[in-house]
């Protein structure tokens, strides 16, 4: 992987991982808390704090000890500066903080909208060969809830042990309505492979398709280019 500063736009992933049952509240409470204004963070142009699912990531039951923090940059300078600089409102995340893996990664395709808008720009072209990054996110019709939660266990358990998935956990700002995974594979080809080769997932889209289930959807890739930290992905 790369290690040079980046001077172009970038996306972080940030793994939180809290231990112990105040720090877990601590940081429960910051999700429906935790803001920053336009000038409070240099260079950041689009956030979430999102909790994460229970189990393998995809639960109607939250994670309480783990969180994500995921953003959009104007650069890797950016970046350093917002997490490390001792005004910056961001150092409120390692209140308590055990464990975290930040991963850097740059848009290679995105569409859809997230709050109305599509937030992360192409800024690396796609080639199946490289690792890949995988954002899915959707807000669900409320009317569509039932339906669409009871279908989840098995798209969890049909992406389990897929070939070349490194890494895959589900996301989210509101628990059961606006839902998001984030997935990490060795290469592209091996993405797509299980995206459009796989007859489950193909009856998923399908579903998707005829049933309506969401009001608001976004689909990304991104090339994962490096990554800092001292939590292994795997063992969330």
């Amino acid at each position: 992987m790369e290690h040079t500063l980046s001077d172009t736009p970038v996306v972080t992933i940030t793994f939180l991982k809290y231990k112990g049952f105040k720090n877990k509240w601590k940081a429960f409470g910051r999700m429906g808390q935790f803001s920053i204004n336009d000038d409070d963070v240099e260079g950041l142009e689009f956030f979430k704090l999102l909790g994460s699912g229970g189990g393998n990531g995809f639960s109607i039951f939250p994670d309480w000890g783990v969180y994500a923090f995921l953003a959009v940059w104007n650069n890797e300078h950016s970046v350093y500066q917002g997490f490390q600089n001792l005004n910056s409102p961001l150092l409120l995340l390692n209140d308590g903080l055990h464990q975290w893996r930040t991963v850097y990664m740059k848009t290679m395709h995105a569409h859809g909208a997230w709050d109305g808008k599509n937030p992360f720009a192409t800024t690396h072209p796609f080639d199946k060969q490289l690792p890949i990054g995988v954002i899915t996110r959707a807000t669900i019709k409320p009317s569509k809830m039932i339906k669409f939660w009871k279908f989840v266990p098995q798209v969890s358990r049909a992406s389990k042990n897929k070939p070349g998935l490194i890494f895959s956990k589900g996301i989210g700002e509101l628990p059961l309505v606006q839902q998001a995974t984030f997935s990490l594979w060795e290469s592209g080809q091996q993405m797509m492979d299980y995206a459009y080769r796989s007859k489950f997932h193909k009856e998923v889209i399908q579903k998707t398709r005829e049933l309506g289930w969401y009001k608001e959807e976004l689909f990304a890739r991104f090339y994962p280019y490096k990554s800092e930290g001292n939590l292994k992905l795997g063992l969330l």
